[in-house]
């Protein structure tokens, strides 16, 4: 057999890194070991698996193809390594997640040095490439919890509820509508609405439009500090949760207006296959998440009521 589980590895860490060097810094190996490591392998295939694209390595339609299967058999396996240590009790593994909303990717770190902490021995491994659908990746068995406010209605997953939040409509100070008690769907419909995702697959504007009111304009931006910017040069709106932008809303740079009279609220669960809810240290990630949401390690109280779920 000409493959070996370096050769996938080194295959995932370069793709992901883009570079030898970023790839050596993953895998604890030198440039020179990985340079030799894929003239070894592309010699035993006898094609070439990356092109150099000015600085980065990109991958050629065998590296593509190749890359497929390495994610299958590494998968594979690090789920056979989790399910051994499920039955043997050993408190070692690797814990992949990912959440369905890139604001989340904020409070995470300071959950997992909280975590860390009660579990040297874990790999904790964020994978934000599955954010736009966490739940496939899931059940494909690229993740081991998912953190999601979408309903999720697939039997072989389950679904611990572990926080709630609230979602607002965030304006700039001057803006006309931020004096206003609260925001409905027709208030903002003249409106630009900045989001994360594309409008067929946003919650946000789906939900709008299912008030008979979309906005006028949509920007879709995938980072939260650029939406905070755009938003404080009035540029636009953004439905954000309330604790994602506590900074600006202390200091005046923006202003939270309540969507709808009663509010908005969302509740989020952390989503696992079955069996890995059983493993130890997988299940301690979700208890630790449901003591220690982020409004909690921002200082704030944890709410108590849940509400309607929105991304």
């Amino acid at each position: 057999m000409d493959l070996e589980i370096r050769h996938l590895k080194l295959v995932r860490a370069v793709t992901s890194a883009g570079s030898l060097t970023g790839a050596g810094a993953v895998l604890n190996l030198t440039q020179s070991a990985l340079s030799h490591q894929l003239r070894d392998i592309e010699s035993r295939l006898g094609t070439p698996l990356f092109l150099r694209v000015g600085k980065r390595m990109m991958l050629t339609p065998a590296g593509e193809r190749l890359l497929r299967s390495a994610d299958e058999v590494l998968d594979a396996i690090a789920r056979t390594e989790d399910s051994i240590r499920l039955l043997s009790g050993t408190d070692r593994g690797l814990l992949r997640l990912s959440t369905e909303c890139y604001t989340c990717y904020h409070w995470l770190p300071a959950l997992l040095k909280r975590y860390r902490r009660s579990h040297p021995n874990v790999d904790v491994r964020i994978d934000a490439d599955s954010t736009s659908d966490p739940v496939s990746h899931l059940i494909a068995g690229r993740l081991d919890v998912a953190i999601v406010s979408d309903p999720v209605r697939d039997r072989r997953v389950t679904v611990r509820p572990v926080f709630s939040d609230e979602m607002v409509i965030v304006v700039d100070p001057h803006h006309p509508l931020a004096t206003r008690p609260y925001l409905t769907a027709a208030d903002v419909a003249t409106e630009t609405l900045l989001m994360y995702s594309p409008k067929e697959n946003s919650t946000i504007y789906k939900l709008l439009a299912a008030e008979g009111a979309v906005p006028a304009n949509t920007h879709v931006i995938q980072l939260t500090e650029a939406i905070v910017e755009m938003v404080k040069a009035g540029l636009g709106f953004a439905f954000l949760a309330r604790w994602a932008v506590e900074p600006q809303l202390r200091t005046g740079a923006l202003r939270a207006v309540p969507y709808t009279r009663r509010g908005y609220r969302r509740s989020w669960g952390a989503a696992t296959l079955k069996d890995m809810a059983r493993v130890a240290y997988i299940r301690e990630f979700i208890d630790l998440l449901a003591d220690h949401p982020p409004f909690q390690q921002n200082g704030r109280r944890r709410p108590t009521n849940v509400g309607i779920k929105v991304r």
